[in-house]
């Protein structure tokens, strides 16, 4: 397995193995061997500095070729020698250039890097001392208290989730006084009913008191969807997007699955994802690098990687401890890719936070389109792909995970309940240069956010507009908030660009802030 050494170090299993083999070998061969291998080691270098200097010659095969036969595969056992790093064993060689502190987040063990100071429970083993949480920022740190803590510490899951595994992105991430995160993850479905205690007030905190005993409502009827066009004119909106987590019963969630159940429920989602036609039909595109996906064995291509890069449809390794702590860079990059359907206005990521991200989209950020404020054509299309996935999940005797208090059931609670996010790409300049107006969208159930996401800024007065619940409502409810919000953020504009009206839209606001 891929480990960690004292102060923090990546290492490879393959040195190991060469190391191994470096001990075996008679004192002329390991001479030749040193010889050859020049300046990479001294002439008295170790068994362990020679298979290190092995391990990280870039042509093995070349190399021991150039020995004449001395050292083959006849002879000795090479396969855990040329066996080029990659999970689950080491890391892979995509990862192997990034930064050592991404790197230790990205093998099969938990986390473990004193760089970051995120060494908590690296056995994955909850303590019997309750961390200090004194001085850290979280729904997580705000709620757990000690008698808490001692009565759930000794509990698992029925599949072995400890407490300590939901909460180590919580302890080794203290945060920001002003940025409050969650502070824990569920690690299998069974986490929010085990670790009961701690995971309800912490989604109660998170989503503005949902109780233990709320009841999440799910609507998926399209017939429902408000038929209000949000941009009349043509002038203002850009484009539109729906998208949400699932995730698969019987799997465990990314912080700890193994590197078969990944790989399994890849091959599950992927068998659902290829089998949807018409407009929806598709190819799946594993990440760069990945060897999960046998139909591309190596990933998708560097072209095709930069392509979804650059229209935003493509999610990179975890650059972040938040990230790193929760497991979720585990055996990067294999059992991970993006779903694309042929019209590429619909996207699944597997395997990224959650087990699938379902996004519809379109529009063009140049210009107001047409189809940019078609709201209710983008969440039509969003439920029948969730639909025609989930057909093929319970022919394989399976399906979403899903509840009637949580609703969907996703990795962060933060995303609980619908897990749906709606939004549209609006140009609302002068709207939006108002002291108010982040407070007066809130009063409407939505939020904004900048053009490149989350805590991004604003470009020219343009905003990414969304409803700010998960929970608590259905998914067509959500989105007819959003679309019946921007039709009004939409006629507040046009109003300011007439220079007189500017007394109505006063008037709306206030009534909107209930003044």
């Amino acid at each position: 397995m891929g480990s960690v050494v004292s102060g923090g170090v990546a290492k490879d299993s393959t040195a190991d193995a060469w190391k191994d083999l470096v001990a075996k070998l008679d004192a002329d061969v390991k001479a030749r061997l040193v010889t050859a291998l020049g300046e990479a080691v001294k002439a008295d270098a170790s068994d362990e500095d020679i298979g290190k200097a092995l391990a990280e010659h870039k042509d093995k095969d070349a190399f021991l070729a150039q020995l004449g036969g001395t050292i083959t595969d006849d002879k000795y056992d090479l396969s855990g020698c040329l066996a080029e790093s990659y999970p689950p064993n080491g890391i892979s060689p995509s990862v192997q250039r990034l930064e050592n502190w991404i790197q230790l987040g990205c093998g099969d063990a938990p986390y473990n890097c004193t760089e970051k100071n995120a060494t908590f429970a690296v056995d994955g083993k909850t303590p019997d001392e309750m961390p200090d949480l004194s001085k850290h920022s979280s729904f997580m740190a705000d709620v757990l208290t000690k008698e808490m803590y001692d009565k759930l510490k000794g509990l698992t899951t029925a599949g072995g989730v400890t407490l300590a595994q939901c909460m180590k992105t919580g302890v080794d991430n203290p945060g920001h006084p002003h940025i409050k995160t969650v502070g824990l993850v569920a690690c299998d479905e069974e986490s929010y009913t085990t670790f009961k205690d701690l995971f309800d007030p912490v989604i109660s905190a998170r989503h503005g008191g949902y109780g233990a005993d709320g009841v999440q409502p799910t609507n998926l009827k399209i017939e429902e969807l408000s038929n209000t066009d949000i941009d009349p004119d043509g002038k203002y909106v850009l484009t539109t997007r729906v998208r949400t987590g699932r995730s698969v019963a019987g799997f465990k969630l990314p912080p700890v699955i193994s590197f078969e159940e990944r790989r399994k429920l890849e091959a599950l989602c992927v068998k659902g994802l290829l089998a949807m036609k018409d407009d929806l039909k598709g190819d799946y595109y594993p990440l760069n690098g990945s060897r999960s996906y046998p139909p591309k064995p190596d990933g998708m291509s560097v072209e095709k990687e930069e392509e979804l890069r650059k229209c935003g449809n493509l999610f990179q390794e975890p650059d972040s401890t938040l990230l790193l702590a929760s497991g979720m860079g585990r055996h990067w990059p294999d059992g991970r890719g993006v779903f694309e359907n042929e019209q590429k206005n619909l996207y699944v990521w597997v395997g990224e936070e959650d087990h699938l991200r379902i996004v519809s989209m379109q529009g063009s950020r140049d210009k107001p389109t047409a189809e940019g404020k078609n709201i209710k054509e983008v969440t039509a299309r969003f439920i029948r792909a969730c639909d025609e996935v989930k057909k093929v999940l319970e022919e394989e005797k399976t399906s979403f995970m899903h509840n009637t208090h949580l609703g969907w059931v996703l990795t962060c609670p933060s995303n609980l309940g619908t897990g749906l996010r709606a939004g549209t790409m609006v140009m609302l300049p002068k709207l939006s240069s108002r002291a108010d107006f982040k407070k007066f969208l809130g009063k409407m159930g939505l939020q904004a956010r900048g053009t490149g996401g989350v805590d991004s800024d604003n470009t020219g007065g343009t905003w990414d507009i969304s409803n700010a619940d998960r929970i608590g409502k259905g998914e067509v409810d959500l989105v007819n908030v959003l679309i019946e919000g921007a039709a009004q953020l939409v006629k507040w504009e046009a109003l300011l660009d007439a220079d007189d009206k500017s007394a109505e839209v006063e008037a709306g606001v206030k009534a909107a802030l209930g003044e």
